[in-house]
């Protein structure tokens, strides 16, 4: 289980009631849902900043050899 912490923390009761409505949940996994988004949101910059920076030894082809795909393009899950 992941380590939690208890906070008190003063936010904008409006603030608080869109991101609720948006949830459709409690505070807590309101609050934790928007955590995560920043720490995601921080990951895809670091990855943005480094977009063009990296070459691979591998094709965008042969990366997807092993898999089949829809006639729109999407992955079929065969498992």
């Amino acid at each position: 289980m992941t380590k939690m912490r208890k906070i008190t923390a003063f936010v904008p009761t409006d603030l608080l009631e869109v991101a609720q409505d948006y949830t459709g949940a409690g505070v807590t996994e309101t609050l934790r849902i928007a955590l995560e988004k920043l720490a995601h949101q921080r990951f895809y910059d670091r990855m943005r900043e480094m977009r063009g920076k990296m070459k691979f030894d591998i094709s965008l082809d042969e990366l997807r050899k092993d898999r089949e795909f829809d006639e729109r393009g999407n992955v079929i899950d065969r498992g």
